[in-house]
């Protein structure tokens, strides 16, 4: 008689049968918000900072509101104030345009007051006159245009923030000269943009290379040419 083979089921070995959780018994409740929040309890981090921002938001709120209460001006002012601030929070991680906004604001703060005071300076003889700063709206002009020139290039080869900034500098730099000479400022600021512009954008490395080409081409021909006798 041949041996009987034991089945597969008899050969497997036994499975170690533990409890399994009860899917349909319903999980315990997790506590209301508000008893998370009047408990406090230090492993429950949501109540433990909700706590001091709520603190901290109410007295930052009731200051906003009681500065640009004050006035038309400082309602102006802290309006203008917080949507810096949000432009700046929106642009936390792009360096280079925050840098290029910042620098921008600065150059068109130091170019309006140069302009003024150049204005004053000429019109202190009529103590009555209005300081009108007409330069003022040609250097924003300007200080918007190497702004928006910079991001204009799709392939800039440098910074686009450092374009700015170079930019700005001259501008301030013509705001100056135009504080004596009033004709000359704001076209000496629009060839220093233009210039700036030009040579960190890609159209000066283009000029450059054909230049190179033009006079690789000239230095090979007079190589060639027979030398004068």
């Amino acid at each position: 008689m041949t041996p009987r083979m034991d089945s597969p089921e008899r050969t497997r070995p036994q499975r170690s049968r533990t409890p399994r959780p009860d899917a349909s018994k319903p999980a315990a409740p997790p506590l209301p918000l508000l008893r998370r929040f009047l408990h406090q309890e230090k492993s429950d981090a949501w109540a433990v900072r909700l706590l001091p921002r709520i603190v901290f938001g109410v007295a930052a709120l009731y200051t906003v509101i009681t500065l640009a209460s004050q006035s038309g001006s400082s309602f102006f002012a802290v309006v203008t104030a917080l949507l810096l601030g949000l432009a700046l929070w929106l642009l936390r991680h792009r360096t280079q345009l925050l840098l290029a906004i910042g620098v921008s604001i600065l150059a068109i703060a130091f170019t309006g007051y140069f302009s003024a005071v150049g204005d004053a300076a000429r019109t202190s003889e009529d103590a009555g006159a209005t300081v009108t700063g007409t330069a003022a709206f040609g250097y924003w002009a300007l200080a918007g245009m190497a702004l928006l020139g910079a991001w204009m290039v799709k392939e800039h080869p440098g910074r686009r923030g450092v374009t700015v900034v170079l930019a700005d500098v001259i501008l301030v730099i013509a705001s100056v000269v135009g504080m004596f000479l009033p004709e000359a400022g704001v076209p000496l600021g629009f060839l220093g943009v233009i210039a700036v512009l030009a040579i960190r954008g890609s159209s000066a490395k283009a000029v450059a290379g054909r230049a190179r080409q033009a006079l690789g081409r000239l230095r090979k021909r007079k190589a060639i040419d027979p030398a004068d006798s």
